[in-house]
């Protein structure tokens, strides 16, 4: 006989059983046996990896972090007997400098990165202007910016920066409004779904790798660990995202959290382990049939290997797994190294650099603290023979002490010497040290010079020599690779507003503040050397604009460049006035060519008219007796007057001949 529905029904053990309570119960997926093995395969590399990581970097990142915060342990006395914790702020002062100079080169020209546009691309031109802007724009709302600041910070106290690449579908609400009855309206709001690609800061404490490799790339597989809120997990079973595991609450220890703190919040956190990386491709597979390999035992499960993505919840929940869902079939992940270290996949950064001056000043500054304690505090000597038994001394204004005799005699003050001050000069020589190692300036904004650097400007150029090669680490690990990873996000997740083509993208950041202020100062020596009315000067002029801060200097440089170009008519009026000018020294040299004509005949004739003059002279007056001796005589006269003329002349002329030979001489002397 049936039983109504809702009424309790009894067996042969006498025990009730309530039908509806039974079947409202919530069911769980039940893992398979290619889920377990795949979650065990995950789980055993990635502890695996975890020790090593533990072993070789956790203590002094730890360190690191603590000299960073300015936060002191037990465990970083450099004496058994040091009381002061003191700590000083020269790592943190390094730390902050260089990570606002790499920021500043890689935003400080407003454009990080540029589109390459390829004129013989398959897909026919693109709008490459367009999709800057548009890429830009996206950036900007998913603030890229801030997450980058977030992980040059870190980079430059763990030594690596790592990013982990996220693609949400958000909802991004919009004022609205709509018409009504064709006189009125109404407002409201609207819902715009849009794709999220967001750049998320990963500590390297939470970052798991193979050590066997040296780029993410090379890895077999990489995983990042997290305490995430509970209430994340649930919208993502919600969603589908996540399969329906029976799963709660979870807090093991504090190494994951971002930083140290006496209390760390232990409730609603559930432990997520994200990798990605290369499973056996059976342990994907859902009932189908995979072919087997001829290979040693111990290779099987590395024979036939996919990219997948696994995601795993306190050690032991498979949450999700599947094959790479990106198109690429790339790694979400991007990493890069603050200083090199060849063949590794960890870097070095300023903390590492400074670590060992750091220690020397906190152990110099500590001691003199520790010697100030004992020299600057009261102190005084008691004769225990003749102090009261059982009396606790203590000074303060108007006590009156007891004594057994002279109270001068019996107490006295008492001193341990002057404190020396070397310990803090030493200190001081420590920092130094800390500065070259670190290539930044000091507390006075000052560039700390290296002992080879003979001036302070070869003291800049070495400086920022260095920072070059951290910005160049970052733009080819990190900046270039994240562009393209999320321009394919977007190509296959939006594919209304990007395109999907190939792109190249290249990095434009240069300079930072040092950088720029150094290059400023040497086209300022460029502009006073050549002039205001060197030709170069326009270009120069707009070489300094670009390297300044000014937020509207490519308005400015458009203007100059405007005001550069030639005026139409002012163009025609110079060539007007160059054509005149050009007919006027036309006529001139006609003119100085008949004038040196003119001298020219008049030169030839000069000697002729002056010997019929001579000839007219000596014919006149003569003697009527004697007319062809006299005649003769006059003429022998007149031609001894001529030649003495003539060598005058000819004196004069050697004169200014030598007078000339002297003056080119000197001329030449005075060039060389």
């Amino acid at each position: 006989m049936d039983q109504p529905t809702g009424q309790p029904s009894f067996d042969n053990t006498g025990q009730v059983i309530d039908a509806e309570a039974e079947s409202s119960a919530p069911k769980f997926y039940e893992p398979s046996e290619n889920d377990k093995e795949l979650t065990d395969f995950v789980v055993g590399h990635t502890d695996d990896w975890r020790d090593y990581r533990d072993q070789n970097y956790m203590k002094d990142w730890e360190r690191y972090e603590r000299v960073f915060y300015g936060k002191w342990e037990e465990t970083d006395k450099e004496r058994g007997s040091e009381r002061s914790r003191v700590i000083s702020p020269a790592t943190q002062q390094a730390v902050e400098t260089r990570h606002a100079e790499i920021m500043e080169a890689i935003f400080g020209q407003g454009e990080f990165f540029d589109i390459a546009d390829d004129l013989n691309d398959q897909n026919g031109p693109l709008d490459v202007e367009k999709l800057k802007k548009q890429l830009y724009e996206d950036f900007r709302q998913n603030k890229i910016r801030k997450s980058i600041d977030q992980i040059t910070l870190l980079a430059e106290i763990y030594g690596t920066g790592i990013g982990e690449i996220v693609v949400e579908s958000k909802k991004k609400p919009y004022p609205m409004q709509l018409p009504i009855d064709g006189q009125q309206m109404a407002y409201g709001t609207g819902e715009k779904e849009y794709v999220c690609v967001k750049l998320v800061p990963v500590n390297p404490k939470n970052f798991l790798f193979d050590p066997n490799a040296s780029s993410v790339d090379e890895c077999m597989g990489v995983a990042v660990e997290r305490y995430v809120s509970i209430h994340k997990i649930a919208e993502g079973i919600a969603a589908g995202k996540y399969k329906n595991v029976d799963t709660g609450s979870f807090f093991e220890d504090d190494s994951l959290e971002p930083t140290k703190q006496a209390a760390q919040y232990d409730k609603d956190k559930i432990k997520l382990l994200t990798y990605y990386g290369l499973v056996p491709r059976e342990y994907l597979t859902s009932g189908e049939e995979v072919v087997e390999l001829g290979v040693a035992e111990e290779l099987e499960d590395y024979s036939d290997m996919v990219e997948a993505l696994v995601v795993i919840a306190n050690g032991e929940l498979l949450l999700k797994a599947e094959e790479s869902p990106y198109m690429m079939k790339d790694r979400p992940i991007v990493t890069y190294q603050a200083d090199t270290v060849p063949n590794r996949l960890l870097g070095r950064g300023t903390c590492e650099k400074a670590d060992n001056m750091q220690r020397s000043i906190d152990g110099s500054a500590r001691s003199h603290m520790d010697a100030l304690a004992l020299t600057v505090a009261p102190m005084v000597a008691i004769d225990a023979t003749r102090w009261p038994r059982g009396a606790k001394f203590q000074v303060q204004p108007g006590k009156a002490v007891l004594t057994n005799g002279n109270p001068a005699e019996i107490i006295t003050a008492f001193k341990f010497g002057q404190s020396d001050g070397a310990a803090m000069e030493t200190s001081k020589e420590f920092e130094r040290m800390l500065l070259m190692a670190t290539a930044t300036i000091d507390s006075n904004g000052q560039v700390s010079a290296v002992a080879r650097d003979t001036n302070m400007d070869m003291a800049t150029a070495t400086l920022i020599k260095k920072y070059k090669r951290t910005l160049v680490n970052f733009q080819e690990d990190f900046l270039i690779p994240f562009v393209n990873k999320s321009a394919w996000r977007y190509m296959q997740f939006d594919p209304e507003r990007y395109p999907s083509v190939d792109m190249t993208f290249v990095p434009t950041g240069a300079l930072g503040v040092i950088g720029r202020e150094f290059e400023l100062k040497r086209l300022t020596f460029m502009m006073q050397t050549l002039g205001a009315d060197s030709p170069l000067m326009p270009v120069l002029m707009q070489m300094f604009i670009r390297n300044t801060g000014m937020q509207d200097r490519e308005q400015v440089i458009a203007q100059m460049q405007q005001l550069l170009q030639p005026n139409p008519q002012q163009q025609q009026m110079q060539q007007t006035v160059q054509m005149l000018e050009l007919e006027n020294k036309a006529a001139d040299t006609e003119k100085k060519k008949a004038e040196a004509e003119k001298t020219r005949v008049e030169a030839q004739i000069a000697p002729v008219e002056a010997r019929a003059r001579v000839i007219s002279a000596v014919s006149n007056n003569l003697d009527e007796d004697q007319e062809g001796k006299d005649f003769e005589r006059r003429m022998q006269l007149a031609e001894i007057m001529l030649k003495e003329k003539d060598i005058d002349s000819n004196e004069r002329i050697a004169e200014k001949q030598m007078m000339a030979n002297v003056m080119s001489k000197q001329q030449r002397q005075q060039v060389q």
